[in-house]
């Protein structure tokens, strides 16, 4: 079946409608083929047409394919997004992983709900990712590939072409005469998709000529067996799940292996993190699940921590450095941002509050514990250990260092959000000042 714009808005016409398609627009081939489709059909089309240019800012020549894709824009009378990226490749990061990765981030900024990201990928891109994937030993999730439609941030990001080959593209932008530029780093064979692409497709296609249909064919075979473990997953994450989403671990250990691992993989993935890879997924299920009952074990990976504590898991992201040191003054009426991300503390007033007299002629720090310190809290007898109440209050231990303390002439008189000591408690029923702290807002 050879390319038309017919085809592409038939495609289309299966796909929800959006209130605008943002087309990406390398410079290339596919991406000016898909463009110039849209621009044909977009008279019957229910939304408008922007185009995003993504300047990664890795070659010499990437003015020339900024310049070519505003020119072809113009010609088509499509709004262009033009965005230019400074990539930072950490050590042992790949290059090609890190510019996917910051380029949807980038296009993520510009999306809004309703939204439709078109990209052209093709069905030799799919069978290429297919084949990488199953080298780097990927499941079912992995092996799905690309698919034709998913979620994008509040949009969707969609794959028009997967239908269509590399060359039934070319054939057709050699038909209308279409300009598009030539990547030369596509001739790297360092990168692995450039060495599959170039050495090894074609040999297999010798072989077996209908060669990326088959795996376009096996990789709609893995999604639709993971859309069935999603599912499946779904509903045993609801039956382990508890409080505050954190899941229990007696409720995981009981499920077989795989329904495990699955279960965590949907958590992780509603959770908005990335997943692990199956080296961390292992650590998880021996070094997590199987810990003591008084151990508290950590398995950290890319932008993730998950830990267990009293027989939960909570998952999170990495804490920030703190220096539990400091000493911040605070003048008890201005909002006071906490350092590490710790949040921001603000006053009210309230029952059970500290003594407004005291708070406003006092010398108010912000403390973190250094251990040894105790509070005798309202209908209690005696003081306790810090450590006692928040082990009472069930605070993991990796967030009791971090607990704002108020001191007040350098006598501990509250615990941010928590409680205040009772020789500091505003008496006959007087209103006191209620220290409040919010975290920081996500991001």
């Amino acid at each position: 079946m050879a390319f038309t714009p017919a085809h592409l808005l038939q495609i289309l016409n299966e796909l929800p409608s959006p209130r605008r398609y943002l087309i990406a627009l390398s410079g290339g081939c596919d991406s000016v083929v898909l463009l110039h489709a849209m621009a044909a059909i977009r008279d019957e089309l229910p939304a408008g047409l922007v185009a995003v240019h993504i300047n990664h800012g890795l070659q010499p020549d990437a003015p020339a394919w900024a310049a070519h894709c505003t020119q072809i824009s113009q010609q088509l009378g499509i709004e262009l997004i033009q965005i230019a990226l400074d990539l930072q490749i950490a050590k042992g990061e790949s290059l090609e992983a890190a510019a996917r990765d910051a380029r949807y981030r980038a296009i993520k900024a510009h999306v809004a709900a309703g939204d439709m990201l078109l990209t052209a990928q093709h069905q030799d891109d799919q069978a290429e990712t297919l084949l990488l994937q199953l080298l780097r030993g990927s499941g079912p999730s992995g092996l799905a590939a690309m698919p034709r439609c998913a979620s994008f941030g509040a949009a969707l990001h969609a794959r028009p072409l997967l239908a269509f080959t590399r060359k039934q593209l070319q054939q057709h932008a050699v038909e209308q005469g279409l300009l598009w530029m030539e990547d030369q780093s596509n001739q790297d064979l360092r990168f692995d998709r450039n060495f599959l692409r170039q050495e090894i497709m074609p040999l297999l296609a010798q072989r077996w000529p209908a060669l990326s249909q088959t795996l376009s064919r096996s990789a709609q075979h893995c999604a639709e067996a993971q859309q069935l473990i999603d599912s499946m997953a779904i509903d045993d994450l609801e039956k382990v799940e508890q409080s505050e989403g954190r899941l229990s671990v007696q409720g995981l250990v009981a499920l077989p292996a795989p329904q495990c691992r699955a279960v965590l993989r949907a958590w992780i993935q509603r959770e908005g993190f990335q997943l692990p890879d199956t080296r961390h997924l292992d650590r998880i299920q021996k070094e997590m699940l199987q810990a003591a009952p008084d151990r508290n074990p950590l398995v950290s990976w890319a932008g993730c921590e998950l830990r267990r504590y009293r027989e939960q898991l909570y998952l999170m992201s990495p804490l920030a450095q703190h220096d539990p040191g400091l000493v911040l003054s605070w003048d008890g009426e201005t909002p006071l941002q906490l350092p590490a991300n710790l949040g921001l503390l603000t006053t009210g007033e309230g029952d059970q509050g500290i003594d407004p007299a005291t708070w406003q002629n006092g010398n108010i720090e912000i403390r973190f514990r250094q251990g040894g310190e105790r509070c005798q809290l309202a209908g209690r007898n005696h003081s306790h250990s810090l450590k006692k109440l928040l082990q009472e209050r069930g605070v993991p231990p990796w967030e009791r260092g971090r607990i704002p303390l108020v001191f007040i002439d350098n006598q501990l008189a509250a615990i941010a959000g928590l409680w205040v000591c009772k020789p500091f408690i505003a008496q006959n029923n007087r209103s006191g000042t209620v220290i409040l702290k919010t975290l920081n807002n996500p991001g």
